[in-house]
C-alpha cells in the first residue's frame, strides 16, 4: 500500500521511526527497482544542522512545503533524498536502505541497481552495500535532484510503500557528519537494529557506542 500524505503529517522524529521498514519503489526503464529503508535522520527548523535553519530559499523551499513533499539536494555533489513533514522546516533524511525483492522487483532489478551504482573501482556492489548511504541510495534508484526536488510521490514512477514488514527493535543515536557546534549531540538518527550492520555506519560496532534501543511502538524522546 502506497503511503499517503497523512502518513507524513507527523513530527520529524516520529516519521523517521515510521519510515523504517518501508519500501521505496522506483520505475526505471520499464523495471521496478526497490529498497527497504533501514536508516533515517530527523531535522527541525531550530536545529542548527538542518538546512531550514538557514532560512527560506528557493533551494530549500521543499522543507517549507506541505508534509510529504520530496526535498532533494546535493551532498558533496551527489543526490540526497529527504521528505518534509509536520512543522515548518522539518524533514526526514533517508540515510540508507537495503535491496528489496518481491514479485515486482527481482534479480534483474538488482543487476540494474548494481550497474547504476558501481563501486569506485567499477566493481558491482553487494546487495547489502548497494544503498548503504544517502547518495548511494539515490544512485542505485536513479533519483536525481533535477527530477524530484519539490515534487510529490507518483504511483507510476516513484513512491514509498508499506509492505507489512515490522521493525522489532530500533537504534536511536546521533546523526552522522554534523560539524561541531551544529547540534551534533542530538539523538536524531534511527536504525532498524536487524539491519544495523548494513547501514551507513553501524553504532553497534563502536567501542563506546552512544545509543539507546526503542521498540517499534516507543515514541522517541524529545
Amino acid at each position: 500500500m502506497q503511503l499517503d500524505t497523512d502518513f507524513f503529517d507527523c513530527d520529524a522524529q516520529q516519521l523517521a521511526i515510521k519510515l523504517l521498514g518501508k519500501v521505496i519503489r522506483r520505475q526505471y526503464k520499464g523495471q521496478w527497482l526497490a529498497a527497504r529503508i533501514i536508516e533515517t535522520e530527523a531535522y527541525y527548523l531550530n536545529d542548527k544542522a538542518s538546512h531550514s535553519s538557514l532560512g527560506y530559499s528557493e533551494k530549500r523551499k521543499a522543507c517549507f512545503m506541505p508534509a510529504g513533499t520530496i526535498y532533494m539536494y546535493y551532498a558533496r555533489g551527489k543526490d540526497s533524498l529527504n521528505i518534509s513533514c509536520r512543522g515548518e522546516g522539518s524533514a526526514v533524511l533517508i540515510k540508507s536502505a537495503i535491496f528489496y525483492s518481491d514479485e515486482y522487483c527481482h534479480a534483474e532489478a538488482l543487476q540494474i541497481m548494481q550497474q547504476l551504482n558501481p563501486s569506485n573501482s567499477g566493481q558491482l556492489r553487494s546487495p547489502e552495500k548497494l544503498c548503504a548511504g544517502q547518495t548511494l541510495l539515490c544512485r542505485a534508484l536513479n533519483l536525481k535532484v533535477k527530477d524530484w526536488d519539490q515534487r510529490i510521490f507518483q504511483k507510476d514512477s516513484f513512491y514509498i510503500e508499506d509492505t507489512g514488514y515490522s521493525v522489532n527493535s530500533i537504534i536511536q543515536t546521533t546523526r552522522l557528519g554534523i560539524p561541531h557546534g551544529r547540534d551534533e549531540h542530538l539523538m536524531l538518527r534511527f536504525i532498524d537494529e536487524n539491519d544495523a550492520r548494513h547501514c551507513s555506519k553501524n553504532p553497534l560496532s563502536q567501542r563506546q557506542p552512544n545509543f539507546i534501543r526503542l521498540n517499534n511502538k516507543t515514541k522517541a524522546p524529545t
